[in-house]
């Protein structure tokens, strides 16, 4: 098996530049780069790893560390979820400035990579500056406080763990399911250890989407409500977006009569000015879709966690039956709802083909009017 001898900062940044995704059809690097505040903890490893990529792997300077884990939750975002970010800290205050953007990401299912500094694996120097010292238990450190706002977290104590915890976080970041902020707590001394690593570890690797299609009972049950409700609603929430659903909701409503409300995530899921769009619900919705829902006797979510905020705190809509299509299973049963788990854009296209020639109610998609 051929190898080659690198530090463990050194083997990540050339495996973060080796895994690609597909953007409209165009194969790019998943990682659109690094941003960094380079400190006690990451600049002799990660810090060395990143100046010698650069050409190849941009890193971005930045003032505040949670300022710059927001702004690659937002490329995040912006990219619908398909492109990501690293970001890289020193230990201590540096690393924990990043525990608001963690929770940001967190609550609201959007990925990117965390690479704080931690302490040192082989204990010597300790206590490091600014190191967290447990009187009880010699495993903590600041990184700790990642863990209940991460998707999928890790102390990487040997250099040859990266193997496998970088895929596991990857694979974490890219299921729409799991989607969510990764943390990987990078010891400093561990970062410039060096170790042979596969060549096969750092080839090109393309990880493609995955699109799950509805259980048979579940979609079937929704398609009998839909055909059986008076006044049916759906509501589209970020999941349309990341699922780039917009043009098979369109295309559903049009075919259907059936009007659509979205949630803050949802917004632009349908056009403001499309004859079926209600806008906003919830708490800060529009009085078209909240009469619209307060009159519903079927509520659809698409894509959607029924926050307090969607649901007026669970007052909005209690009275209809709930249907929620969602990719996690978690959010689809949220309000007793009945699941139908499963890709957005999947199922609204397979709604579309089972509700052919059916036509919702006049009135669900005249709500704007009323």
């Amino acid at each position: 098996m051929a190898t080659v001898r690198l530090t463990a900062a050194q083997a990540t940044v050339r495996w973060l530049m080796a895994q690609y995704v597909l953007v409209d059809s165009e194969e790019l690097p998943y990682f659109a780069g690094a941003w960094a505040i380079f400190g006690h903890g990451n600049v002799a490893g990660l810090g060395e790893a990143l100046h010698a990529a650069h050409e190849h792997f941009p890193t971005w300077r930045a003032h505040n560390e949670q300022g710059m884990a927001h702004a690659a939750i937002a490329y995040a975002k912006q990219m619908r979820r398909r492109r990501a970010m690293v970001c890289t800290t020193s230990i201590g205050p540096g690393a924990t400035n990043m525990v608001t953007a963690a929770a940001l990401a967190h609550v609201n299912r959007l990925p990117v990579l965390l690479l704080p500094g931690d302490v040192f694996a082989g204990r010597q120097p300790d206590p490091v500056l600014q190191q967290v010292e447990d009187f009880a238990d010699g495993t903590v450190s600041a990184n700790d406080c990642f863990r209940p706002v991460s998707r999928y977290f890790d102390r990487i104590v040997r250099p040859e763990q990266i193997m496998d915890a970088l895929p596991k976080a990857l694979a974490t970041m890219l299921d729409p399911a799991t989607c969510g902020p990764a943390t990987l707590g990078f010891c400093q001394d561990v970062q410039a250890e060096a170790f042979d690593y596969p060549e096969s570890f750092f080839a090109r690797r393309l990880w493609r989407e995955r699109r799950q299609n509805a259980d048979s009972g579940e979609f079937d049950a929704l398609v009998a409500a839909l055909k059986a409700a008076k006044h049916p609603l759906l509501v589209a929430g970020g999941g349309v977006l990341y699922s780039e659903a917009e043009d098979a909701l369109k295309a559903l409503s049009e075919a259907t009569g059936l009007a659509v409300a979205e949630t803050q995530a949802g917004k632009g899921a349908l056009a403001w000015n499309h004859p079926h769009a209600l806008g906003s619900i919830g708490v800060t919705g529009s009085s078209a879709a909240n009469a619209a829902a307060a009159r519903a006797d079927l509520v659809v979510g698409i894509g959607t966690r029924l926050a307090d905020f969607t649901t007026g705190s669970r007052s909005l809509f209690e009275q209809a039956q709930k249907f929620q299509i969602n990719v996690q299973p978690f959010d689809a049963h949220k309000h007793d709802a009945l699941a139908v788990v499963g890709d957005a854009r999947t199922v609204l296209q397979a709604l579309s083909a089972a509700l052919a020639g059916w036509r919702a109610p006049a009135i669900a998609a005249d709500e704007m009017k009323a």
